[in-house]
Formats: C-alpha cells, structure tokens, sequence
C-alpha cells in the first residue's frame, strides 16, 4: 500500500507540473489550497530517476553476472512490485559473446570488450546527467564502473567527483599487478590513471599496454579521480599491490568492524565529511560488500561483510546528501544463489534508495 501511494503521489505531482508554470492557475485559491508551498518545494526536489542496465560480465572469472539485472527483475515480481514500469530503462549492449572465445592477454582478459562496454556506459551515463535526470546503473561485473566514473566526470569536467565504495574489494589492480587479469579487479586503477609500476608482478604485452592506455584516457580525461576523493567501505579481501596503493596513498577506509562498533550514523557522517570538498558524489555498492552469510549469489564473496540491514541504512544516509549524482549496484550472481536470495535483498536495498531519493 505504501508504495502504491507513492506511486500515486508522483503521477499526481507530473500532472501538475504545466500548472504550476501558469501564473493564473498557480495563484487561485483553491490550487494553493491543495498545492501549498512546502508541496510544490516538495516537487521541485524530486529526483527524475533513469535505470541503466548493463548485462555484462565479461571483467568476471565466474559466469552468471549478466543475469542480475533479470533476477533483480524477478525479484521485484515476487514482491508485487511496479518498481521497473516507474522509471524510464536503457539497455546497455554488452560484449558477452566474447565468452565464446578464448582470452587473448593474460593480463587483461577480454580488455577490448571491456572497454567497448566502459564508453557505452559512460555515454549514456553522461547523457543522463546533462538530461538532469539521476542515473542508477544496475550492472552485471564491477568492470563497468569505470564508465560510469567516466559519464559522471564527462558530464561535469570541471568538477571534483567523489567515489564512495562499497565493496569487498579494493579494485585497484592494472594489468602490472592482476593476479587474475580479470577486470573487474581494475575500474579504480583505471578511473585513477593507476599503474602501480613499483609494485609489479606482470609483464604485460605491447598490446595489452596500449588498450590500458585507451582505459586510462577514456573521453580524454586521466586521471578522472584523485585519491584524496576516494573512500572505501568494508574493503577487506585486498592484495598486497593494493595495500601499497592504499597506504601510500592514505586512501580513508571504513571497515565493517568500524561500522558494527560506532554505528551507521557515525560512519555515514564521517564518510560525508570525507567527501565533502567533492561537487558531486557517485556511490557504488558491490553486493559482495555484504557478508556471505547472507547469500552466495555474487561471484566472490568474502567474509566479514555487513549485514543487509546495515548496507540499506548507509545508503539510504548516504542518499541524503544533495551531492550524490549517481548509484550503482553491481555483482549479482543467481547462478551462485539458491532461491534467487541476493537479488531479493539487493531489490529491497535499491527500493529503499530510490525512496529515499524520491521522497525525502
């Protein structure tokens, strides 16, 4: 019912926006009646929401990230929700045939589909910004992100992006230092213009070395973060070439064990005030971040997450702040899950989101 409501009030705040732009109708009396002030504020605020869906899972080493986005889908139905015929959906062609084939570098595996994946997403993330509506991308592997991170600093090229991430894992390898060659592994690395030459393990080919030039400079902007504007959360399954980055770096981490002692109020505040010299914020959230107690449906899980509850809690005050441009949820895995149990909890985390940025 409450969500049926919702729905209601934002059809009827659409059929009165041409009403509100004349002077004549604005100002009788009966429509500031029903239509006061605080309401119309109230309109104004309102977020105009966009899903991008991307099915790719080409930067996993397990197979089944693409079907994410459907299970998520599912889960929604099972809910009796209208969530998805609420908000105009784009499509982001994905590169999964490339499955099919062996990968050629080592290093970077199916680099060339990951990056025609990266400029689809930043494009159309871009485009829905300068469009002034709130881009959430719901995505099969992490790979993605940094296309999103590009459309974000594409739309705002003068502006400092804040990345709030929400993860497991660091994401911070190059194709120097991959122990997998998996690209889900290297979005940071790449929206950080980062090599990590000292801390090699690898040697790249010359070609390997060219495409990861091509990532570095997407849309001709390297690097598109700083670290000093990047905060983790509940990274803890990291490398030792990642540790080094972090270190040096003074990369602000928040651990889960950080979160259970002082509390999401806490933490959230002082994840804000991180970020605070940022203009715009993106929020990522890997459902790995999430303790694998709770599901195994995502592709690699690692102990000592937070609690469901507690990753819809940060969101949700994390949303508050007029910062935040852009979300993201990403690495949902049913192939992995039995009774379809992360995308269930992922949906009830990204309604609450969607809520909070609907109608607070």
């Amino acid at each position: 019912m409450h969500e049926r409501l919702q729905a209601f009030i934002h059809r009827l705040l659409l059929l009165v926006q041409p009403a509100l732009a004349n002077p004549q109708i604005a100002a009788h009396p009966i429509f500031l009646l029903t239509f006061n002030s605080r309401f119309c504020d109230y309109f104004y605020t309102m977020k105009n929401i966009k899903i991008i869906a991307v099915k790719s899972e080409i930067g996993a080493g397990t197979r089944g990230a693409s079907l994410g986005f459907d299970a998520i889908k599912i889960a929604a139905l099972d809910f009796g929700s209208t969530f998805f015929k609420q908000f105009p959906e784009e499509q982001i062609q994905d590169e999964n045939d490339m499955l099919l084939e062996p990968a050629r570098s080592p290093h970077a595996r199916r680099g060339k589909g990951v990056l025609n994946v990266c400029e689809r997403v930043s494009h159309t993330v871009e485009r829905t910004l300068r469009d002034g509506s709130f881009p959430i991308v719901i995505a099969g592997d992490h790979s993605s992100s940094a296309g999103t991170i590009a459309g974000v600093k594409a739309a705002y090229p003068d502006a400092r992006i804040g990345v709030i991430w929400i993860d497991a894992h660091a994401d911070l390898h190059s194709p120097y230092t991959t122990p997998s060659g998996n690209m889900h592994g290297m979005p940071l690395a790449i929206s950080l213009a980062e090599d990590n030459i000292s801390q090699r393990s690898n040697a790249p080919d010359a070609a390997t070395i060219e495409f990861w030039e091509q990532c570095k400079n997407m849309n001709n902007i390297s690097p598109k973060i700083r670290y000093e504007n990047l905060v983790y959360v509940s990274v803890r399954d990291t490398e030792p070439q990642e540790d080094y980055l972090i270190r040096q770096n003074k990369v602000k981490l928040f651990s889960t064990d950080e979160i259970n002692n002082f509390g999401i109020d806490k933490i959230a505040r002082e994840i804000l005030t991180a970020v605070e010299p940022c203009d715009y914020i993106y929020v990522s959230f890997d459902v790995d971040s999430m303790d694998p107690t709770i599901s195994r449906g995502t592709g690699t899980p690692a102990p000592n997450g937070i609690t469901e509850k507690q990753a819809a809690s940060l969101l949700q005050r994390l949303m508050q702040s007029p910062k935040v441009c852009c979300f993201e949820i990403t690495e949902i895995n049913p192939t992995l899950d039995k009774e379809n149990l992360m995308a269930e909890n992922a949906f009830e985390i990204l309604l609450k989101v969607t809520n909070q940025l609907l109608y607070d």
